[in-house]
């Protein structure tokens, strides 16, 4: 049960920035055993003579992608309302998502988290929270799915409460009452939450924005979040139309509305972010408040850029997130870190945001971001054997001279290997876990079942 990975390059991610031009890394069960450098590997091989041996040579070892957000549900809308603002995005698409189901939701999810897979993504979260009644077990199917592909999860129960009729953005079709969030809410938690250090599935509570919460469920959420050791997510300052809601409803700022619940910690993450000002990233930076950072998504909508240089630079915990299928077609992951590079340069200028940082926010940042930072994120031994080897002999990446400028500048290369608690998911560029032709198919059968019910 120990793989040891022989002469590659191995980029750490550690506190440190260690990195090796040759080095040797052996997983034993789930976990690192050795991270040896040099071209030998002498230590490795005689403490694992048994281990299946990977020539890395040519490649480059990281640490897994993490994926602070997603929507994995909107797999089965993507292409539509393609040229729309935020708003009117939403308001095409929620009729839609209205008559999801389990089926279509394990099926959207299966085909969302393979994608992440092949780019490279060992860990994901979800933000679902639309629960059309009498549409099953959603969150299960999710679960199911990640299992089937084998990646690590962090699920999240969203919600909203906050109709049309009542002055808020979604159908009234869509929402539910806060007391029947809260009952869900807390069965999820008891149902799915793993606690453990190692947990291949965790929970989280995630009401979905200022404009289709209610100020009580954002207080409720928090309160139930806090009492069973759950973390906190829902979407803010995405766009100037939320801060015109906050300023219209509640008279202040979206972050000042939500420091005024109790959203504001170490235990909360915010997606997006794009329209933070000064104050709202020195209140980020004092109550240890971190950012999912979706720089495709945030420029498929049109929605702005973040500042994600001036995020980090005030030591808030940032990560990169694909957000919802719908809003960024591609969704994979190692797009996030090239675009977050270009956005953040196209405002700050060319040393705005390097290579480096960029692949640690998809990394240790990502880690830190859902709390995860101590098993997770680096390559250090003890550490969950979450690990991607790319492979940098292809066209497209033979001759660049820096490994992390060909992995985050260049196209996507190919995965020699990628493994998720030491176990294998990708080999020789391929998903090992789940049949790509299979899972296509079932999307485009689940997909014309949705439009369908649209009418």
């Amino acid at each position: 049960m120990s793989v040891r990975i022989d002469h590659a390059q191995v980029i750490t991610c550690d506190g440190a920035g260690t990195e090796y031009s040759d080095a040797t890394v052996v997983i034993d069960g789930n976990r690192i055993a050795i991270v040896e450098p040099g071209a030998a590997g002498t230590a490795a091989a005689a403490a694992f003579p048994d281990a299946t041996v990977i020539d890395g040579r040519g490649c480059v070892l990281t640490p897994g992608l993490i994926n602070t957000h997603h929507h994995l549900y909107q797999w089965l809308t993507r292409g539509l309302a393609a040229d729309h603002t935020l708003f009117e995005w939403l308001t095409t698409l929620y009729p839609v998502w209205a008559g999801i189901d389990a089926d279509g939701v394990h099926t959207g999810a299966t085909a969302a988290l393979a994608t992440l897979a092949a780019s490279g993504c060992t860990f994901s979260t979800d933000h679902h929270y639309v629960f059309p009644s009498g549409a099953g077990d959603l969150l299960e199917a999710e679960i199911a799915a990640a299992t089937s592909v084998g990646i690590r999860f962090a699920a999240t129960r969203g919600s909203m409460d906050l109709g049309r009729s009542a002055g808020g953005l979604p159908p009234d079709s869509v929402v539910e009452t806060i007391d029947a969030i809260l009952d869900h809410s807390a069965t999820a938690i008891d149902r799915w939450h793993d606690p453990a250090g190692d947990a291949m599935v965790t929970m989280a509570l995630a009401p979905c924005s200022p404009f289709s919460v209610t100020g009580e469920l954002l207080r409720a959420s928090a309160e139930l979040a806090r009492e069973r050791g759950v973390r906190l997510h829902t979407h803010l300052a995405e766009t100037t139309d939320e801060d015109a809601f906050c300023a219209e409803k509640f008279g202040c700022t979206p972050m000042q509305y939500m420091e005024s619940l109790g959203w504001l910690g170490a235990d909360v993450w915010f997606a997006h972010g794009i329209h933070f000002g000064d104050a709202d990233i020195a209140t980020l930076a004092r109550t240890g408040s971190a950012v999912a950072h979706c720089p495709t998504s945030n420029g498929r909508l049109g929605a702005g850029i973040a500042r994600s240089r001036d995020l980090l630079a005030a030591g808030v915990p940032v990560g990169l997130g694909v957000d919802g299928s719908a809003s960024n077609e591609s969704a994979r992951m190692l797009d996030e870190a090239h675009q977050s590079v270009l956005f953040a340069r196209a405002i700050g200028g060319p040393t705005a945001l390097s290579t480096r940082d960029a692949l640690r926010m998809a990394t240790i940042g990502g880690a830190r971001v859902l709390g995860r930072d101590g098993d997770l994120g680096s390559i250090e031994v003890g550490k969950l054997a979450d690990l991607v080897l790319w492979d940098l002999t292809t066209l497209g990446h033979s001759g660049i001279d820096d490994p992390v400028a060909a992995l985050v500048l260049g196209s996507q290369p190919p995965i020699r290997h990628s493994w998720v608690d030491g176990v294998s998911v990708m080999a020789d560029n391929t998903l090992v876990t789940v049949d790509a032709d299979i899972v296509a198919r079932d999307v485009a059968r689940e997909r014309a079942a949705l439009v369908a019910r649209a009418g």
